[in-house]
């Protein structure tokens, strides 16, 4: 599903509207004006989603933050009036069937990868799953993705999975991004890779892309320093993405295709000839006289015979009578 020349870019906004609809709105139409492809949100109520005997002050914290079914409905409905795709991580159970009608694919978050009776869930929509990484080791990646298999063969193909690398911290250091993983899972899974950033910098995003990353996961604000609230500190706003899209286009360019062959501009320019040498006779030489390497000169340009030939014409004789600097050939000699 993501596996092509375009990087899919998901703008989440997660709970950076702070459980005022308005606010989840406005965002929405700043992220599809800058350009993303997708807008998130995380759908859930606390109690689905803590223990309150367990935390009851987070439970708190999650229901402030959250908004009603109907208004995340009218988001889901904005979004397909505006042609961005509607993502969310639903978090409650009992809403995933509901939503499900609204996402063109299931996001998990880092927190549920080892919650296998949701990802069983999950599986059974048979709808494409990106999988975040965060707090995960490669062999509960593995295993997650095991997992989602053995409830569903249809994950097996690549077009129905993607991987996030991910660092579950707001903001992470820069040591703790650990973007190398964006390689080590394209190397290790046959599913398309992308990196959700936690940053508090555009550099990540940029290298991810670099390193082959096909989905990118941003948080976004209008305001970084509004509240106290940590995801708006890692949040990119509509000019950090409008910059981050013309700078994609310039490293998918500069990454170019991966095949070693001389470019356009070298053959266009006449670079093949002008900065490679070819051999060249410096004295003259005559008819049915052996040569030897000592007998030519490598110079540019490359008109004639290349000096990487050398080996073929040493020990033989001349055909014909040899100038001095003058193009030869291989049929020059016998």
């Amino acid at each position: 599903m993501f596996e092509n020349d375009d990087i899919y870019i998901i703008a989440e906004i997660g709970g950076n509207h702070e459980g005022n609809f308005d606010k989840a709105l406005d965002l929405l139409h700043q992220a599809a004006s800058a350009g993303a492809q997708a807008v998130k949100y995380q759908i859930y109520t606390g109690e689905t989603l803590v223990n309150i005997s367990e935390d009851p002050d987070r439970v708190k914290h999650f229901d402030r933050f959250a908004l009603s079914e109907a208004q995340y409905e009218e988001l889901a409905i904005e979004c397909q009036s505006l042609n961005v795709d509607f993502c969310a991580s639903v978090w409650s159970e009992n809403l995933i069937e509901k939503f499900s009608n609204y996402l063109p694919y299931i996001k998990v978050g880092s927190g549920d990868l080892t919650a296998y009776p949701i990802l069983t869930k999950l599986a059974k929509i048979n709808k494409p799953i990106i999988l975040s990484t965060g707090l995960a080791t490669s062999d509960e990646v593995n295993d997650a993705i095991k997992h989602i298999c053995s409830v569903n063969k249809s994950y097996e193909k690549p077009e129905m999975l993607s991987i996030l690398q991910c660092t579950s911290m707001y903001p992470i250091p820069d040591e703790d991004a650990n973007l190398s993983v964006i390689s080590t899972f394209k190397n290790k899974f046959k599913y398309p890779v992308g990196y959700s950033d936690h940053t508090n910098s555009t550099y990540a995003a940029e290298i991810a892309v670099a390193l082959g990353a096909s989905i990118l996961e941003l948080h976004f604000t209008d305001d970084k320093e509004s509240t106290s609230f940590r995801d708006h500190l890692v949040s990119f706003n509509s000019n950090d993405l409008i910059k981050l899209r013309k700078k994609i286009k310039i490293i998918k360019d500069l990454m170019g295709d991966g095949i070693k062959r001389p470019m356009n501009s070298e053959i266009e320019n006449g670079h093949l000839i002008s900065f490679r040498r070819a051999l060249y006779p410096i004295r003259d030489i005559s008819k049915d006289e052996k040569v030897s390497e000592g007998d030519f000169a490598a110079l540019r340009p490359e008109n004639g015979m290349s000096a990487s030939k050398i080996n073929d014409i040493i020990g033989k004789k001349a055909k014909r009578d040899l100038k001095k600097y003058e193009p030869i050939s291989i049929s020059d000699f016998i």
